[in-house]
């Protein structure tokens, strides 16, 4: 298992589709999932310090979290299963723990709420995470090559 970072949101270029990028804590490997459009609001609006005037649903989510006394101990993207991507909110509670199943996409936004830390699978990074030849200059580099890849790919490139 591989901490992942949230390097960016964007949107594919050909069917406008927004995508997180996750990137390895410690690497150069990247992994696309595509997401909704509000998901995508939801998460560059916590991303970039903005807050709605009443909570969201991931912003609900959290709250009802915190209010029942159970931290989210960490999210999971754990595989991708006939073209879909699927993960795990894993919750503390006083004495247990609870696995939540969830879309990549929510448990992200929840993740960029409360703090947890996001993973991805070792199975699920070396099936479908990207890695660039060579390490990237600076972050306008890696943009570039990013705009490059997104140029060129589709969901359809993912799909088993």
């Amino acid at each position: 298992m591989q901490e992942m970072v949230i390097y960016g949101v964007s949107f594919d270029m050909v069917g406008k589709q927004p995508i997180v990028l996750l990137k390895t804590a410690d690497g150069n490997r990247f992994l696309p999932i595509w997401i909704g459009h509000a998901e995508a609001a939801a998460i560059l609006m916590k991303l970039q310090g903005t807050d709605s005037p009443r909570p969201m649903t991931h912003d609900l989510m959290a709250d009802v979290i915190e209010g029942l006394h159970a931290e989210v101990a960490r999210v999971t993207v754990t595989e991708m299963r006939d073209s879909t991507f699927h993960a795990l909110i894993q919750l503390t509670t006083t004495g247990s723990d609870v696995e939540v199943d969830a879309r990549p996409s929510d448990a992200i936004a929840v993740a960029v709420r409360t703090g947890a830390p996001i993973f991805a699978a070792d199975d699920l990074l070396d099936e479908n995470a990207i890695e660039f030849e060579h390490e990237p200059e600076d972050d306008d580099d890696m943009v570039e090559k990013f705009k490059e890849f997104l140029d060129q790919v589709t969901p359809e490139d993912f799909a088993g």
